[in-house]
């Protein structure tokens, strides 16, 4: 069985199937990489929640970034969210994102 988490026109917002979640790539709002990223790590948490699992079952994640310059911005976010006692597999990559003012994108998977 397949489930569809906030179907949208192109996409799902999450995917679970085999006891498995991905979500699609998650973009935020904000003035800066800061504020998006924290209003990112925010959607994929409810995401999860809806999945019925959370970010203690993460097992990857994908990170773009528009400019890589704002890696520490980004990571500063990343590890006051992130459960340390059960780190993904994580890549990060600057990237020219779908629209000028996302300066971050984030894709992750966990078990459910």
């Amino acid at each position: 069985m397949i489930k569809r988490i906030k179907p949208g026109q192109r996409f799902c917002g999450a995917v679970v199937v085999n006891g498995v979640v991905t979500t699609a790539g998650v973009t935020g709002a904000g003035a800066d990489t800061v504020a998006q990223t924290r209003d990112i790590l925010a959607q994929i948490d409810a995401l999860l929640a809806e999945a019925g699992t959370s970010k203690a079952k993460l097992i990857s994640a994908s990170i773009w970034l528009r400019d890589i310059a704002h890696f520490g911005q980004m990571n500063t976010v990343w590890d006051e969210w992130v459960d340390k006692d059960n780190l993904p597999v994580r890549a990060t990559v600057e990237a020219r994102l779908a629209a000028p003012e996302l300066l971050v994108e984030i894709q992750v998977t966990a078990l459910v």
